[in-house]
């Protein structure tokens, strides 16, 4: 089972079970980190799942979608490793990942 660390909003750094095929979104809420909204359940239509990618890892991640790409276009608090956690999925290749849940607009 992949571990992903998350960094919540405080700056508290937590390693959670993230079973494979789950969206880093709902490995997220399902560990009890209330602060990632997620208010579409993962459609990618809202943008409240955003969260920032460690650098070492934005290499390894799925490319963006222009549909992700236009739904961060709308925070103010997006940056170069910006993403949906919701269009992430999990697998063994992303054992490690780490994230930071980016500040709510």
């Amino acid at each position: 089972m992949p571990k992903l660390t998350v960094i919540n909003r405080a700056g508290e750094e937590s390693t959670i079970d993230a079973d494979n095929g789950l969206s880093v979104m709902e490995a997220i809420r399902d560990n009890g980190f209330d602060e990632l909204l997620a208010l579409c359940g993962g459609c990618c239509s809202c943008a409240t799942c955003h969260i920032h990618v460690d650098g070492e890892w934005t290499d390894k991640l799925p490319p963006i979608s222009a549909d992700e790409d236009d739904l961060l276009d709308s925070s103010d608090h997006r940056n170069a490793t910006s993403r949906l956690s919701c269009q992430i999925q999990m697998t063994a290749a992303l054992d490690g990942l780490k994230v930071t849940i980016a500040p709510e607009d």
